[in-house]
């Protein structure tokens, strides 16, 4: 890896607190080059989700030695913006800069494919349609533009939740399990689109997943989410 990533984490740690007592997250390092392929891999309970969570700005780092961002040729100190309470300068990073595509898809139902679609970047300001349309001819859901999400299989929802994610041109997608309610073949697809669509657009992509074959199939780096036992537990280290 050469040059400054477009993020890095030294240090970070995250406590997850549920009813179980939950469990502490540890980062020691992890770095996502601009246009890398990055894939967390971990069985259910170890950390998948709060790492995303933190990568999102979604979660605050209990203790960060270094956390930033790059993706503008400006260097952002998350860890600091955390510290200020700069919730506002976090949304607009993650507006302008990222990309999340959710278990569910998580399409507004009231809007069509096509609205959906463009939606990220009416909210920021962009030429519209910009690439929506090609991508959508891309994936093959291209004859959908009109419909309402409930009227599209789960594997079509998915496939627009890439695009859709993909749409305003971030630098980076996040993907949380995206074939989790999905056969494994629609899986193989779904994968398979965020691959070649986020490398298309030349955006880093995270993938969290619990699935080894899907793992190997998205051609990234595996960094394993593992769980702490015995005397370090409760606990879940990031292994780069």
């Amino acid at each position: 890896m050469t040059g400054e990533p477009l993020l890095r984490l030294e240090g970070v740690e995250r406590t997850h607190r549920a009813a179980d007592g939950g469990f502490a997250l540890s980062v020691p390092r992890l770095d996502v080059a601009a246009g890398e392929r990055v894939v967390v891999l971990g069985p259910s309970g170890s950390g998948k989700s709060t790492l995303l969570d933190l990568l999102a700005f979604l979660a605050a780092p209990d203790r960060a030695e270094s956390f930033l961002f790059s993706p503008d040729g400006h260097s952002h100190d998350i860890a600091a913006l955390w510290r200020r309470g700069d919730r506002a300068a976090l949304t607009r990073l993650r507006a302008a800069h990222m990309g999340y595509v959710l278990q569910t898809g998580g399409l507004l139902p009231y809007l069509t494919v096509r609205e959906n679609l463009l939606l990220a970047r009416r909210l920021l300001g962009l030429e519209v349609p910009g690439p929506a349309d090609r991508l959508a001819e891309a994936v093959g859901v291209a004859d959908l533009l009109g419909r309402r999400p409930a009227q599209l299989s789960i594997g079509q929802r998915q496939r627009v939740a890439v695009i859709r994610a993909l749409a305003h041109m971030p630098r980076m997608i996040l993907a949380d399990e995206p074939t989790a309610a999905l056969d494994a073949g629609l899986g193989e697809r779904v994968i398979d689109t965020l691959v070649a669509v986020s490398g298309a657009v030349g955006a880093a992509l995270v993938l969290v997943t619990h699935d080894e074959e899907l793992a190997c199939r998205a051609q990234g780096r595996i960094v394993r989410c593992q769980a702490r036992r015995g005397a370090d537990a409760p606990g879940s280290v990031v292994a780069a």
